[in-house]
């Protein structure tokens, strides 16, 4: 969780470097000593191409999440694309932000040429790191409480973005005066700065890259078939859910995104106050380090959808502060403190529900897509930054603000704009974005634990062949090998106990015949161990069901307890993951009778043998009482 967490301080520091200051940059220095003429239409070219090309990021970004998803690997999924695309774009930003070697000054038309197979190759490149490290945290855990503490830590070290803001005019003013002896945002501060944030970046890259481990369960190995693009785009359309999650938060990323990108024209043309910008790094770095960790502890007493709709009523009172007193400087650092603060609340609440829908798409359309239904926040994240490169470069533009301008040449018509575009459409986006949510994301904390539990329950019911490990393609050539008829396989019995026909076990309704082809075990002891040798294809997050497969291909589903998935795993220890492999009378899980009894189910051990027609024929022991290791059934299985 550390090493997920701190990798986030490079990523949210090359993000807002891009996203929200390269556009300063451009306006202010890239293209100092050219004509003025000439350097507003390479602005205006630079805004149109940033913004046509986040634009037709709507159809790269899923498609990107898709070349993830069907990533396989010996180092995962996600660490390739995390180290070699997190590499490659931070060095395409420092390349950026010194003008390309200096070319930004020298040849409009070089530049022009050179500037845009750059900056379309660092997006991609970026989108893959940045598609890479969101859809990673499903990946780590399928447990909806601990996703929110690894969102949670991510969302604490992205205050890596604000000690961006707190540092760059500082270090780019301080470099520019050692090269050039002037007190400005002058083109080596800008370089340093660029160099500086693309280091951090790569640091932070190996650093999640080798120090995260993806989880194998049972949700994930079952859908290891890659997906076609024809099948995403379907999956992703006829998930309501996600799409009802992300389109508040695209409205929303509109109005936060034109606001953020111009809060420093604000200070310097607004207020004639540059040197305070700083304040908008400083209040939300140190409300970073209390709403992260505070997140997990508010929603396990209040909702999401709670604490979304109070965090974007802060939001909107902030800009109605911002409105009517713009040049009160108590009155604006009180509404950056109501803008910045709720902002973790809301990401948080929102990556969460888009990681939730993963498990509602899974169960609703069968296809189960981790990177590409998270790629869909990066990709609104960018959606909203191009139209902020483009606000800003208008704005900039229109009002005035570019070169060396300043507050006193400021016309009234010019803040009016500013005004209208930074907080009066924002404030209505805010409003939108928060009706939507509230009325129509149905997918709660409590709703998607019943999808999980759905979901497992029904991979128990319709069996576990399509779980196995990537590694497991031997013992599948062995059940498979032509000319073979059938193969008789032994399975021990995994607990000590009385066995049970299933038409006499008494579930947790009291009612008898359980169906499927299996025996019970009335245990006498609270040990489940391998009843041969094989390979653990699934453990359920509640760990009462376990998956197992054997080296001669036969599957079977324990199930410790019934009416045992109401206690969430309490009372069971597990010794093994998915995975992994045993040998026969390896302990598999241990399990509390007392806890099981004391709260009301029964701990009726059931073992199923789950490959349908494979299975030609069963012998059950005719023991009544067996111990664990004793033989328990002879399975024929067919070839």
């Amino acid at each position: 969780m550390f090493n997920f967490a701190f990798a986030n301080i490079g990523g949210s520091a090359v993000y807002i470097t891009f996203g929200t200051y390269f556009m300063v940059y451009v306006t202010s220095a890239m293209f100092t000593g050219v004509p003025k003429a000439q350097a507003n239409k390479l602005i205006a070219m630079i805004t149109g191409l940033i913004l046509i090309i986040r634009l037709v990021e709507v159809f790269i970004d899923p498609i990107i999440g898709n070349i993830v998803d069907n990533t396989n690997t010996r180092w995962g999924k996600f660490k390739p694309w995390l180290i070699g695309a997190g590499t490659i774009s931070s060095l395409l930003l420092a390349l950026l932000f010194s003008g390309i070697f200096g070319l930004s000054r020298i040849s409009a038309t070089w530049f022009t040429i050179m500037f845009i197979p750059i900056f379309i190759t660092f997006d991609i490149f970026y989108s893959f790191r940045d598609v890479s490290y969101w859809g990673m945290v499903p990946a780590l855990t399928e447990d909806s409480h601990e996703r929110s503490l690894f969102t949670a830590a991510a969302n604490f070290s992205a205050f890596g973005q604000n000690i961006v803001t707190i540092i760059i005019v500082p270090v780019v003013t301080y470099v520019t005066f050692v090269f050039t002896g002037s007190h400005n945002e002058g083109q080596p501060g800008w370089t340093a700065f660029g160099i500086l944030i693309a280091v951090v970046g790569i640091i932070c890259s190996f650093v999640v890259g080798l120090g995260t481990h993806e989880k194998h369960n049972a949700l994930r190995a079952v859908t290891k078939q890659k997906t076609s693009l024809k099948d995403m785009f379907w999956a992703l359309a006829h998930n309501d859910q996600m799409l009802w999650t992300a389109f508040p938060y695209l409205i929303y990323g509109f109005g936060n995104a034109a606001t953020a990108g111009l809060m420093f024209y604000m200070f310097k043309y607004v207020m004639d106050k540059p040197g305070l910008f700083w304040i908008t790094g400083l209040i939300p770095t140190i409300a970073g380090f209390f709403t992260s960790p505070l997140y997990p502890i508010i929603n396990k007493w209040v909702t999401r959808k709670t604490i979304y709709a109070v965090s974007m009523c802060s939001m909107i009172l902030a800009y109605i502060l911002l409105i009517v007193s713009v040049d009160d400087l108590p009155m604006v650092i009180t509404a950056m403190i109501l803008y910045y603060v709720p902002q973790g609340f809301i990401f948080m609440a929102v990556i969460l529900t888009l990681t939730d829908t993963i498990e509602y798409g899974q169960l609703k359309n069968g296809t189960r897509n981790e990177a590409v239904t998270l790629a869909i926040r990066p990709m609104l994240d960018k959606m909203s930054g191009a139209i902020s490169n483009a606000i800003v470069g208008w704005v900039a533009v229109a009002a005035g603000m570019t070169g060396t301008a300043t507050a006193a040449s400021m016309t009234p018509g010019g803040i009016s704009l500013f005004k209208l575009v930074a907080f009066w459409i924002a404030l209505f986006l805010h409003v939108a974005a928060l009706f939507i949510y509230v009325f129509k994301v149905k997918i709660s904390e409590k709703k998607h634990a019943e999808i999980v539990d759905e979901l497992q329950k029904k991979l128990a019911t319709e069996g576990i062949s399509g779980a196995q490990a990537a590694d497991n393609t031997t013992a599948q050539t062995e059940v498979t090998m032509p000319g073979a008829k059938a193969a008789t396989i032994a399975v021990a019995a995994p607990v000590s106990g009385v066995s049970v026909n299933l038409a006499d076990v008494v579930d947790e309704h009291d009612h008898k015949d359980l169906p499927g082809n299996g025996i019970g075990i009335q245990p006498t002891e609270g040990k489940i161990y391998a009843p041969f040798d094989g390979q653990v294809l699934m453990l359920f997050t509640t760990k009462h069901v376990i998956g197992l497969r054997s080296n001669d291909g036969l599957e079977v589903l324990i199930h410790v307890g019934l009416g045992t998935v109401n206690m969430c795993g309490e009372g069971f220890i597990n010794h093994v993951d998915s995975g992994q492999s045993f040998k026969k009378g390896d302990l598999l899980l241990e399990f509390n009778r007392d806890k099981i009894q004391q709260a009301g189910y029964k701990d009726t051990v059931v073992v199923l043998l789950t490959q349908g027609d494979k299975v030609v024929q069963t012998d059950y022991t005719q023991q009544e009482v067996v111990s664990h290791g004793d033989e328990l059934v002879k399975a024929q299985l067919k070839k």
